[in-house]
């Protein structure tokens, strides 16, 4: 978080960055002073300052606009490129399928889905695209048809939609009303969809009086209105939609603008002091596909296609539960275990307030002291129990951010959209940036320690660029993704492989830092979420690799740098382990029904399945990446014998291979990694692309590693920037999906709503101080709770599980 290249290598964060002394006793300028203050420090207290003011500014938002979701659905939004975007929520594109499914779920909860809708030939265009999205067609009205009452029934959805001819908005529109007042409740409508106003303009062009003649009968109608909200029946009245006036035919030319916004008006007036709800958003839908009316009267097919969604947003978001429609949904309610951890970091946020006010007291007493000739008590260092509780305090008040973000309606949240542009733009940007902060590492060997930190860096901050701009849709960028995530197990398999064979180190403390290291946000996130382990789907793959490699490493006999030096038939023994590991996986994946039958069995079941009881994400994620981190760890493996058995030196700055053997490396890795991109265009469809990748990925990894390595001078240097970000890359790939994004990812956290551009640069600022923060609070836990005594950490193991075990039988894990 500082602005120099040495500060950005820091992990931990320092009150004041100053350099060097000066050279002259001057007072350093306004903008040096600046500079140097820009530390983790203060990015941590400008991101404090930012969620509270944010914070306070939605809190009065509500106040003020009221915290019903609906009434934004219904009041305003914008189009991005060909899609509507409600202000501050999101709506779910209900297809045929969904809508069905959503009317035979309401009425299976005992809810009769009687929907109503009366007025002039715009509501009843309304009203056939409503049925329409059953599956059902609506013929055009000809002749007297049109002025005719119409009625759509499915029992098997308990569905009864009709439309009322009603032009005018006089007293046989008010009977209609009073009927249903008075009716049972099995007649009253759930929905009541209302609008008149363009028959009143033609027919009496538009003259001063019908407009107040209009708004008293508005005024007398919206009283019933009134009452039948009570009853509890929905009604929105249609606030109207300009029209295209060239289009207008002669006998509809009396229809004008302005004649329309007079009449809205006077609705808005007449029905201001009601519960009836005024569908603003229908004329922002409609002006905005204005050009695509045939008649300039008539929405087209896209502008109504638009009002639809709204209506079934409006009607099902709240029983459905989409991940992608906030709009109108209440929101999920807390279960007993959020319940006790948040009480349970409630107390430690209360304990270390009284710590921190203990330490406060005594500071002040210590003046005294040394006045009264008493020695000042020497501090001492903070006890483990201290620790752990201020550590968690932190960690508690993150979580309380993470869930105010996402499992809850407070702050407001958007659909993501793909543009080209959006995606393209900031990861020029970041290329940009990245080779600004490039400096010489300390190491020269092929993937040392910068360089994998760089590596991760960037792919990390690809991968969020994607998933904030929808960029799946593209398979291309999607294909080139999953190589980054491919490239990340990869890494991991060549990472912890070079590890044990250089040290020999396989404890089984090391094996509980490095899985806690993985995990502990991850779990703590389920906790306070409510989601299950596998949402969170790459930290379970990559600990269940982790998990495999372990195994395979320390089942004797164990093959080392120093076990194999004089003894090359530890090589064989490697080998055989290779092709055991490789045929466990080969296994598993010929049966997807004995790969299912091995990871639902209890107790672990609940780590591979989803809150649907589905196990088919994990086997999607198994399956696709199922080789990454064999290839990794082969990779590793022949790079040791290449360094110990041919003439093959990284530990010199210079290039690895010179002359036409550099020329070929060079050309056979533009073409694996052409090779590949040209596979990403060709394949036709997602399933076919994900079938062949598993066999191939190895192709454009190997290619970029040799690029990147080959010559000196870029092996070299690295990116300090890249390095920093790839070494809080798993807090942000994780925080990702609650403080970033929202909704499961599926939408955008708002909190500047309106302003898209400053609202991602204010949010990614807040996201990546609390990700670095995670990563120093992972950081200083570890030693805590996972000890370097073994007695003490599998005892702390041991608590873990008797935690879990309660958790485990009330979810049937046993």
């Amino acid at each position: 978080m500082t602005f120099s290249p040495a500060n950005i290598r820091s992990q931990t964060s320092q009150e004041d960055c100053s350099g060097p002394p000066p050279s002259e006793p001057t007072r350093p300028g306004l903008t040096h002073a600046l500079l140097h203050r820009c530390n983790a420090a203060t990015a941590r207290s400008v991101a404090v300052a930012l969620v509270l003011f944010f914070i306070s500014y939605h809190g009065l938002v509500r106040v003020v606009y009221g915290t019903d979701s609906c009434d934004w659905l219904l009041a305003r939004g914008e189009y991005h490129a060909e899609a509507w975007q409600p202000y501050g929520c999101m709506v779910h594109t209900y297809s045929v399928r969904d809508s069905r499914r959503c009317m035979r779920y309401l009425e299976f909860l005992g809810q009769r889905n009687r929907i109503a809708f009366v007025g002039d030939s715009r509501v009843r265009q309304l009203y056939a695209a409503f049925v329409g999205q059953f599956g059902e067609t609506v013929p055009p009205p000809e002749g007297e048809d049109r002025h005719k009452d119409i009625a759509y029934e499915d029992a098997q959805l308990g569905l009864h939609v009709q439309f009322l001819w009603r032009p005018m908005a006089d007293e046989k529109m008010r009977g209609d009303v009073i009927k249903w007042r008075d009716a049972s409740s099995d007649l009253l409508p759930q929905l009541l969809v209302l609008g008149s106003a363009t028959h009143a303009i033609k027919n009496l062009n538009g003259s001063e009086l019908a407009v107040k003649a209009y708004e008293r009968n508005v005024t007398r109608l919206g009283a019933v209105l009134d009452q039948l909200v009570g009853a509890g029946t929905r009604v929105l009245w249609t606030i109207q939609e300009p029209v295209f006036y060239d289009r207008l035919s002669e006998e509809r030319r009396a229809i004008t603008n302005q004649q329309i916004d007079l009449y809205n008006w006077a609705a808005r007036r007449a029905l201001s002091s009601t519960r009836v709800r005024l569908w603003e958003s229908s004329r922002l839908v409609g002006s905005g596909r204005l050009s695509e009316s045939r008649d300039g009267l008539h929405a087209g097919p896209r502008a109504q296609g638009h009002t639809v969604q709204i209506l079934m947003n409006l009607y099902c978001n709240d029983r459905m539960n989409y991940n992608d429609g906030t709009c109108c949904n209440s929101g999920e309610p807390m279960t007993a275990l959020q319940i006790v951890t948040f009480v349970g970091f409630g107390c430690c946020i209360a304990a270390s307030a009284a710590l921190a006010m203990l330490a406060w007291v005594r500071k002040r007493r210590q003046p005294r002291q040394r006045n009264a000739g008493r020695e000042a008590a020497t501090p001492q260092p903070p006890s483990q129990a201290k620790t752990l509780v201020t550590t968690l305090a932190r960690l508690g008040v993150i979580m309380a951010y993470f869930f105010l973000c996402d499992r809850t309606t407070f702050f407001m949240k958007e659909n993501r959209y793909f543009a080209s542009l959006n995606f393209w733009l900031p990861l020029g940007y970041l290329v940009v940036l990245g080779l600004f902060f490039n400096e010489e590492s300390r190491h020269a060997n092929m993937l040392h320690r910068d360089q994998t930190d760089e590596w991760k860096g960037w792919m990390q901050l690809t991968i969020l660029v994607y998933h904030m701009t929808a960029a799946s849709k593209v398979l291309p960028i999607y294909m080139h993704i999953r190589v980054l995530v491919s490239s990340y197990l990869f890494l991991t398999g060549y990472g912890h492989f070079m590890l044990f064979w250089k040290t020999g180190q396989a404890d089984l403390v090391r094996f509980f830092k490095v899985v806690f290291r993985m995990n502990m946000l991850t779990v703590t996130l389920c906790f306070c979420m409510n989601r299950p382990y596998q949402f969170y789907y790459f930290v379970p793959l990559v600990t269940f690799w982790y998990v495999m490699l372990y195994i395979m490493l320390v089942i004797p006999p164990r093959v080392t740098a120093k076990s194999s030096e004089n003894n090359h038939i530890q090589y064989l023994y490697m080998v055989i382990k290779f092709v055991v590991f490789f045929s466990i996986i080969v296994i598993l994946f010929m049966s997807e029904v004995f790969f299912e039958k091995i990871f639902v069995m209890r107790p672990w079941k609940a780590l591979y399945v989803t809150e649907d009881d589905d196990i088919h994400q994990w086997w999607f994620r198994w399956q696709l990446d199922r080789f990454s981190v064999g290839y990794g760890m082969v990779f590793a493996f022949l790079y040791v014998l290449a360094r110990r058995h041919l003439p093959l030196d990284d530990n010199s700055p210079g290039n690895l291979l010179s002359g036409n053997l550099a020329l070929t490396a060079a050309f056979l890795s533009l073409a694996g990694l052409g090779v590949y991109s040209t596979f990403t265009f060709m394949c036709s469809s997602k399933p076919d692309c994900n079938r062949v990748h598993p066999y191939i990925v190895f192709i454009p990894i190997l290619s970029f590693i040799v690029l990147r390595n080959m010559v000196g001078l870029l092996r070299t240097r690295y990116s300090s920037l890249f390095a920093w970000f790839g070494r809080i890359s798993l807090e942000l790939f994780i925080g990702q999906y609650h403080i970033w994004l929202a909704a499961n990812t599926y939408g955008v956290l708002v909190l500047v709503p309106l302003y898209p551009v400053l609202n991602v640069l204010i949010t990614t600022f807040i996201f990546v101080c609390v990700s670095l923060e995670v990563h120093n609070i992972t950081n200083e836990l570890a030693p805590v709770l996972v000890p370097s005594d073994w007695r003490l950490c599998v005892r702390n193991c041991v608590i873990f599980i008797l935690i879990l075990v309660p958790i485990g039988v009330h979810d049937g894990m046993f």
